[in-house]
């Protein structure tokens, strides 16, 4: 059966009525791989005239931040017409402020009359870090990254699981990781349905902008020093604690390393569990096969013979690979699930934009 293709590369839509004729104020902090991703989701969605990017915040010279918003070797050319002014970049008619501080206090914030700010730079993971933001003048903050622990944010959301627990009173939300997006759907509906007693996560993640393309001396890790294009490396991964994270109940049963691969988009995740029941390979595909059914948008299956370019700005968060289904004796089980960590996070991160600023607004 093929991939279940979302109708768009539009968001998931569950924002509340009360929000959705208010046009909500939005700024980028760090435009880089997910901040061009997340402005491009909500243009790409028709949702850019409610949800306005106002202001971006990116140490880079506008005319390469003009250039890269127009082209994208990952995702092809920007559909809408880019320019820019003196210190705007002007995304189909509409004008955004760019400014190029590099401490959030050099930016005033509150003069920018903002709603949301969305951190997508990936250098601040602390709360008291986090609020030099909100003293700053921001109201809310959506981090692209899982914040240092629990007590760093208010919340952790993966959209379609807990995301209906955000009240609207949060001010640091974490949009967790694209690898924890992708796993929580899957694990919590194995565990509610089988039980899960140990499983192993390892991440085949396409090549990061942390990696040289060639050998150099820029990081601590040594395995990140050596080529991205030339290798395959083993680098470290906190997916084991964003999962516990999420689903306490799996505290002490979560294992997981991640390898990086010379591959520019789309990665995948091999999945061994033990489970608490007896099972067969086909029950497990008609398990997941149902739950993908019912999280039309977020979750998809199919069981043809994929390779990984095939998902490129595929906006679901995981696409459970039947094909790849095994099982080893009555309870061990290994799963495949491929992922666009790019444009399937920005997708996510664009749908928790508008579900927490509908239970904002809405109280």
């Amino acid at each position: 059966m093929p991939t279940a293709s979302a109708p768009s590369s539009a968001p998931h839509d569950l924002a509340a009525p009360q929000a959705a004729a208010r046009s909500f104020r939005i700024a980028i902090n760090g435009y880089g791989r997910i901040g061009r991703c997340y402005l491009r989701a909500l243009h790409e969605a028709g949702l850019a005239e409610h949800y306005r990017i106002v202001a971006i915040n990116e140490p880079s010279d506008l005319a390469g931040i003009t250039y890269l918003t127009r082209f994208d070797s990952t995702h092809g050319r920007f559909p809408g017409v880019v320019d820019r002014t003196e210190r705007e970049l002007v995304v189909d008619g509409h004008a955004i402020t760019v400014t190029h501080a590099s401490t959030p206090e050099e930016v005033d914030w509150r003069r920018l009359d903002l709603d949301l700010i969305v951190e997508c730079s990936g250098r601040y993971g602390s709360r008291r870090a986090l609020q030099r933001f909100i003293d700053a003048g921001c109201p809310r903050l959506l981090l692209s990254h899982p914040g240092n622990g629990t007590e760093d944010v208010d919340a952790t959301v993966v959209f379609g699981v807990n995301h209906g627990e955000l009240d609207g009173s949060e001010r640091l939300v974490s949009n967790a990781s694209c690898t924890t997006n992708a796993v929580i759907p899957v694990l919590e509906c194995l565990h509610r349905e089988l039980g899960i007693e140990h499983v192993l996560l390892t991440t085949l993640h396409s090549a990061m902008n942390d990696q040289p393309l060639i050998d150099g001396y820029h990081h601590a890790d040594l395995r990140r020093t050596r080529s991205a294009m030339q290798s395959i490396i083993p680098v470290s991964t906190g997916l084991a604690r964003g999962v516990e994270r999420l689903l306490p109940a799996l505290a002490g049963r979560v294992q997981a390393k991640a390898i990086r691969v010379p591959t520019h988009n789309v990665s995948a995740i091999d999945m061994v569990l033990t489970l608490s029941r007896d099972v067969s390979a086909e029950a497990i595909n008609r398990l997941l096969r149902a739950s993908a059914a019912g999280q039309r948008g977020l979750v998809a299956w199919s069981d043809e013979a994929h390779a990984s370019i095939d998902f490129n700005h595929d906006p679901h968060s995981a696409i459970l690979d039947g094909s790849q289904t095994r099982a080893v004796g009555p309870r061990m089980i290994n799963l495949m699930i491929w992922f666009d960590n790019e444009w399937g996070f920005a997708s996510r991160m664009v749908d928790v934009t508008r579900h927490w600023l509908a239970a904002a607004f809405a109280r």
